[in-house]
């Protein structure tokens, strides 16, 4: 596990051993504990946008110990045969799951980068730069990555953000599946579901999501790639 000044620190040694500038966005723990919504975590969740930057994100965490290792029960079998499942990096109790230009198949929509919260810089002689999603962009991906405690968290979420938005939150996921992602709005319904059992949302949230794929109930298991 990894508590907000070890991640500062381990950051910042990042941005020591870097070779150029580069950039990406936190959705997982990592940007919950800039809330100050956890007080340690033990995934790392990040994305770049660029493929040569987190080949040089990866050299870089490599050289201070990270070794790769299998996604294997770590996500279910449908999202690992995705183009786009992440690499994993593990060194002690700490794990980076570094995704590139998608989490799967939701893309960084200019939403999610117009909306972030927040955008910390680590310099060294270059700058590694760690934006910081939009607590309602976390649960869409929370709901996407669908691993094991990712529920716990956007529970926790939903507890402490008092201003949580549910419209802006699905208008942003069948904005995803307009634009291809055909599991996002599968994904977030399985989350709102689980979600009812404990809080009270809103059935017409529900009932967009059915609408804007004309079905009710959604899928019952994940559509074919695409």
């Amino acid at each position: 596990m990894v508590n907000i000044q070890e991640q500062t620190n381990l950051f910042q040694l990042i941005a020591n051993n870097i070779t150029k500038n580069i950039k990406c966005y936190a959705f997982g723990g990592t940007a919950m504990m800039y809330y100050g919504y956890k007080d340690e975590t033990k995934d790392i969740d990040i994305l770049f946008v660029d493929e040569n930057e987190r080949s040089e994100f990866i050299s870089a965490i490599q050289k201070i110990g990270y070794r790769e290792i299998s996604a294997i029960k770590i996500y279910v079998p449908e999202k690992l045969r995705d183009k786009y499942k992440p690499l994993m990096f593990v060194l002690g109790e700490s794990r980076f799951d570094v995704f590139v230009k998608k989490i799967f198949k939701t893309v960084l929509s200019e939403k999610i980068v117009e909306d972030k919260y927040a955008m910390h810089e680590y310099r060294g002689k270059f700058t590694f730069t760690v934006n910081v999603l939009k607590t309602e962009h976390i649960v869409m991906l929370k709901s996407v990555t669908e691993r094991q405690k990712d529920l716990d968290d956007i529970k926790l979420i939903l507890k402490k953000d008092k201003h949580f938005n549910w419209q802006y939150l699905i208008d942003e996921a069948i904005w995803q599946y307009q634009h291809g992602d055909s599991w996002v709005i599968y994904d977030l319904e399985k989350t709102i579901k689980e979600l009812q059992k404990y809080i009270f949302i809103e059935q017409k949230y529900l009932q967009q999501l059915y609408d804007a794929v004309k079905t009710e109930p959604i899928l019952k298991s994940y559509p074919t790639k695409s």
